[in-house]
């Protein structure tokens, strides 16, 4: 996963690196679309979707803006996966949730290509030890253990009394405006106050619609409904949240239950 675009010889470089070192690896892309040097939706994207590949799966992440500078580049072990990443904090949301085994730099400098490069470390340093690491070496032969690395402060949303109070995460393609509000908060308000009803403040715009799925509300409406991920989403039917409500990551978020 990158941040490089399609229309370069930046992917092709890092997928031709791993192919010359083990002509067997099977590569599959996750996304190379992740915004210039946006790092929190690269690690908020990683998270959604790493835990359905096959155990033992090697994630080589790349959203750098400090290519170049001293960062550190890490390799992960956690218990069912791999990750190859900058030390910026991009493994965040998916280190929260795995259970690590260990995290180390990668020195060894016997793994990078001849020639490194200052401004494509993606190629000459990650590429290549992600190859290495595919043909069955352990992470020990790669550099030495730490114990600290970088993280991104995520944002925890509250209940306080009727009220959930979340922000914005991420913005699909179809313009739904992803929330870090789990269903569960969604249920302990309900628990709380019973016949409660929900709404939902964004911006300008109060939603009152929350429901099950797009179909219940006619083309065009607002509403907000559980996604695909166990969070609250906020989505127009037949056409773009994001759009309607001018709403980016980050934005606040109010969920309200009066009776």
């Amino acid at each position: 996963m990158t941040d490089f675009g399609d229309d370069d010889f930046f992917v092709a470089s890092l997928k031709g690196t791993i192919l010359k070192i083990n002509p067997d690896a099977r590569l599959v892309d996750i996304t190379h679309r992740v915004p210039s040097f946006d790092f929190r939706t690269a690690s908020f994207i990683l998270a959604s979707c790493y835990r359905y590949f096959p155990e033992k799966t090697i994630f080589t992440v790349v959203v750098d803006p400090g290519v170049g500078s001293p960062r550190p580049v890490l390799l992960v072990e956690t218990k069912h996966y791999f990750f190859v990443a900058p030390d910026n904090g991009v493994l965040t949301a998916v280190l929260d949730e795995e259970e690590v085994q260990q995290v180390r730099t990668v020195t060894n400098e016997a793994y990078f290509l001849p020639a490194v490069s200052r401004t494509f470390e993606a190629r000459d340093k990650m590429a290549p030890v992600a190859a290495a690491l595919s043909t069955g070496l352990s992470c020990e032969e790669f550099g030495p253990e730490v114990d600290h690395y970088e993280k991104i402060e995520l944002k925890k949303p509250e209940i306080k009394n009727n009220e959930i109070a979340g922000q914005v995460l991420y913005v699909d393609k179809f313009g739904n405006l992803i929330t870090n509000i789990p269903e569960s908060q969604i249920q302990e308000l309900k628990e709380r106050f019973k016949n409660i009803k929900l709404g939902l403040h964004i911006r300008e715009h109060n939603i009152s619609r929350y429901e099950e799925s797009y179909s219940k509300v006619a083309p065009g409406e607002l509403l907000f409904l559980i996604g695909s991920l166990g969070l609250v989403e906020i989505a127009c039917r037949e056409g773009s949240a994001a759009q309607r409500i001018k709403a980016v990551s980050g934005d606040p978020v109010k969920i309200r239950g009066t009776l």
